[in-house]
C-alpha cells in the first residue's frame, strides 16, 4: 500500500499539424460547427486549437500531470463528433439517467441535441433552458458575453480543445429573483460504436441576482470502443444567488473523461458543486472557482470510486479574490484493485482578501495493497487575517470497526460494504436536493457492488 507514486510512461510531445487532434478541425473551420452566422465563434475555435497545438497532450513531465499519464491517448484515433451527426444508439440509456421523471431534461447523443429523447415541463417566467446551439439564436448576446470569459490556468489544454471542437450543450439562464424548484438536467450519452469518437459538450449556466436553481450534468456511455468526453461548464452566480450543481460521470470502462468546471460567484452568492466520478478508465476533473464578491460562499464536494485499473484525478483551484469569503472543499475516494487516484487542491488567498475562511480535506479509503493515491492539498496565502486549513488522509478500513460489526453477526462482505457506504455517505449527506441525494446513494451502491463482484 502506498500513498504516492509516479507513472513511468509519458505521452507524446506537442501535437503536430498532421496529428488527428489538429487535422480533425476541417469540418469545424468550414462549417463553423453548425453555429450559422455567429462570426465570433470561428476565431474562438481557431484560438483554442492553436493553444492546444502549441503544447499538445500533457506528459508526466508537467507538474500538474506528474501522476496522470495520458500515454493511452497518444495514439488515440481522435474523431471529433462533427456538426449535425447524432449517434444511433443510446436511446435505452436516456430514461435510466440520474434525474428520473418529472425534471426538465435535455439529452445529447455524441455531443448533439436529441429532441426526441428530451423532455420539457413548464418553467417559471424568466427561465430559459435550451440547447446551447438553439440559445445562439434566442440569447446570442448573453452567450457571447460569457462563453470563454472566465479565467483559466495555463495547464488546462483540454479547455482549449473544447473551445475548438464544441458542438452543443446546456444553456440555462435564470432571471433575477426567480426560484426554479425542479432540477434541470442535461444527459450526455456516448454510444461507443466508433473507436476514438470525441465529444466536447459546452454548458453555460447564468444565475442572475437573487435567483435559485439546481442543475445536474450526467455523463453516461455504452460499453464498446474507446471514446473521449471533454466537457466544459461555465457557471456565473450573480449577487445573492443559490446554485447547486452536479457533475456525475458514470461512463463505460473504455471511456476517457477530461472535464473542466469554471465557477465565478458574486457578492453573497452561495454555490455548491458536487463532482462524482464513478466510471471511465481515466477521469480527470479540473475545477476552478473564483470568489469574486464579498460574503460569497463556495462549497466543492467530491466522491470518486475506482477499481481494477481505473484512474481518477481531481485538480481544484479556489481563488479568494475578495475579503469576507468562505470556501469548503471535501473530497472522498474509495480505491480497490490496482486503481490510482490523484487529488491536487490549491487555495489561493489574494492580497486584501482578509477574513477569508477556507477549509480543504481529502480522505481516501484503500481496499487493497495495490491501490495508490497521490494527494496534495495546498495553501497560497497573501493576506494576514485569515483562517485556512487543509489535510489529507489515506488508509484501509478500520479493523476495529470491522471487528465490531462482525462480532454482531454481520458477514464480513456485508460489514465491509456498510463501512464503505458510510464513508461515501459523508459526501452524499452534503447534497441539498433530497431526492437527488437518495438517487446518488443508489448509483454509488450499484458501482460499489460491481467493484466487489468483479474482485477489483
Amino acid at each position: 500500500m502506498s500513498a504516492s507514486g509516479v507513472c513511468r510512461v509519458t505521452a507524446d510531445p506537442p501535437a503536430q499539424p498532421d496529428s488527428p487532434w489538429v487535422a480533425g478541425f476541417g469540418p469545424f473551420e468550414h462549417g463553423d460547427g453548425g453555429w450559422g452566422s455567429a462570426s465570433w465563434v470561428l476565431p474562438l475555435r481557431k484560438a483554442g486549437l492553436a493553444r492546444f497545438a502549441s503544447v499538445g497532450l500533457p506528459t508526466t513531465r508537467d507538474e500538474d500531470w506528474r501522476h496522470t499519464s495520458l500515454a493511452a491517448l497518444a495514439d488515440f484515433p481522435f474523431r471529433p463528433a462533427t456538426p449535425g451527426r447524432v449517434g444511433s444508439r443510446g436511446d435505452d440509456r436516456a430514461d435510466a439517467s440520474f434525474g428520473g421523471g418529472g425534471v426538465v431534461r435535455l439529452v445529447f447523443l455524441d455531443g448533439h441535441f436529441a429532441p426526441a429523447l428530451s423532455s420539457m415541463t413548464a418553467l417559471p417566467e424568466g427561465v430559459k433552458v435550451l440547447p446551447l446551439s438553439a440559445a445562439m439564436r434566442e440569447a446570442a448576446a448573453a452567450i457571447r458575453q460569457h462563453v470563454a470569459r472566465f479565467p483559466r490556468w495555463a495547464a488546462n489544454p483540454f479547455a482549449s480543445l473544447n473551445d475548438a471542437y464544441f458542438t452543443d450543450g446546456l444553456f440555462v439562464r435564470v432571471a433575477a429573483g426567480v426560484a426554479v424548484e425542479m432540477p434541470i438536467e442535461a444527459v450526455f450519452l456516448s454510444n461507443g460504436a466508433v473507436a476514438g469518437r470525441a465529444v466536447h459538450p459546452r454548458n453555460l449556466i447564468l444565475a442572475e441576482k437573487g435567483s435559485r436553481v439546481t442543475v445536474v450534468e450526467t455523463y453516461e456511455g455504452q460499453a464498446g470502443e474507446p471514446t473521449l468526453t471533454v466537457p466544459v461548464t461555465e457557471l456565473a452566480a450573480d449577487e445573492g444567488t443559490a446554485v447547486e450543481h452536479f457533475r456525475i460521470q458514470d461512463e463505460a470502462a473504455s471511456a476517457f473523461h477530461l472535464g473542466t468546471i469554471l465557477i465565478e460567484s458574486g457578492p453573497a452568492a452561495q454555490v455548491t458543486a458536487h463532482s462524482l466520478a464513478l466510471g471511465a478508465a481515466l477521469c480527470r476533473q479540473q475545477i476552478s472557482a473564483t470568489l469574486a464578491g464579498e460574503r460569497t460562499e463556495v462549497v466543492l464536494n467530491g466522491l470518486y470510486l475506482a477499481g481494477g485499473g481505473q484512474h481518477a484525478d481531481h485538480h481544484l483551484r479556489v481563488d479568494h479574490a475578495r475579503a469576507h469569503t468562505t470556501s469548503h472543499e471535501s473530497f472522498n475516494g474509495v480505491l480497490a484493485g490496482n486503481a490510482r487516484a490523484v487529488f491536487h487542491g490549491r487555495i489561493l488567498v489574494r492580497p486584501g482578501a482578509q477574513k477569508t475562511d477556507a477549509k480543504q480535506t481529502n480522505r481516501n479509503l484503500l481496499l487493497s495493497d495495490q491501490a495508490m493515491v497521490n494527494s496534495k492539498p495546498q495553501l497560497e496565502i497573501y493576506a494576514d487575517d485569515v483562517r485556512c486549513t487543509h489535510g489529507a488522509t489515506m488508509g484501509p478500513l478500520n479493523p476495529e470497526w470491522l471487528f465490531y460489526l462482525r462480532s454482531r453477526g454481520i458477514p464480513e462482505g456485508q460489514a465491509r460494504a456498510m463501512l464503505v457506504e458510510a464513508f461515501a455517505g459523508e459526501i452524499l449527506d452534503r447534497v441539498q436536493w433530497s431526492e437527488g441525494r437518495e438517487r446518488l446513494r443508489v448509483a454509488v451502491g450499484r458501482r460499489f457492488q460491481a467493484m466487489l463482484s468483479s474482485g477489483s
